[in-house]
């Protein structure tokens, strides 16, 4: 498998529970009860998941082997990348605060989740389809075979080192078990 192809497996999974978090928003929005420990949990897979792994490897090996091969960083499309994930760390930081905040008695704290959850998902949905569309593309199109196989092991590595084995099936049970209770 190529790495990039790897990359949008994972978007998959990030996808899935960005729908997860749209069915939550939109509880919190109309002021419904939701399980505290699923916020955790989701922004949890959030920073773990799609940010220390996913954006991990696009930013500690993706990128910089897509830039060797004269895919530009300033004013190309891996500037607008890592801008995004930048962006959209802003974002599970506001959900982060917001959950210390609704802990604390705050009573507008999960609207501020809310509004950061939308934000996060508009901002990944499209941030997804362009690397989807136009940089894997690119990517594939400029790394040679020995330099995709290298990146498919230094993936595993970011995967063993930065979450630990035994994680990203732990975030996969916890997507199947989220979609039974917000998409069923």
């Amino acid at each position: 498998m190529l790495p990039t192809d790897e990359l949008k497996q994972e978007h998959q999974g990030i996808l899935l529970m960005l729908r997860i978090l749209d069915k939550v928003a939109a509880k919190l929005e109309s002021g419904e009860e939701t399980d505290l420990e699923h916020l955790e949990q989701i922004v949890e897979f959030f920073r773990i998941f799609a940010d220390r792994c996913h954006h991990g490897k696009e930013e500690d090996l993706l990128f910089p082997a897509m830039e060797k091969r004269g895919i530009p960083r300033e004013g190309g499309p891996i500037g607008v990348m890592l801008m995004d994930h930048e962006e959209g760390r802003g974002y599970i930081r506001g959900m982060a605060n917001a959950l210390v905040k609704h802990k604390a008695g705050d009573s507008m704290a999960l609207k501020e989740f809310a509004r950061n959850a939308r934000g996060y998902i508009g901002l990944l949905t499209q941030h997804i389809s362009k690397e989807d569309q136009v940089l894997f593309p690119m990517g594939q199109r400029v790394l040679p075979q020995d330099v995709q196989t290298e990146l498919a092991r230094g993936f595993e590595k970011i995967e063993i080192d930065r979450i630990g084995e035994g994680t990203h099936e732990k975030f996969h049970k916890l997507l199947e078990k989220l979609e039974d209770i917000y998409l069923k």
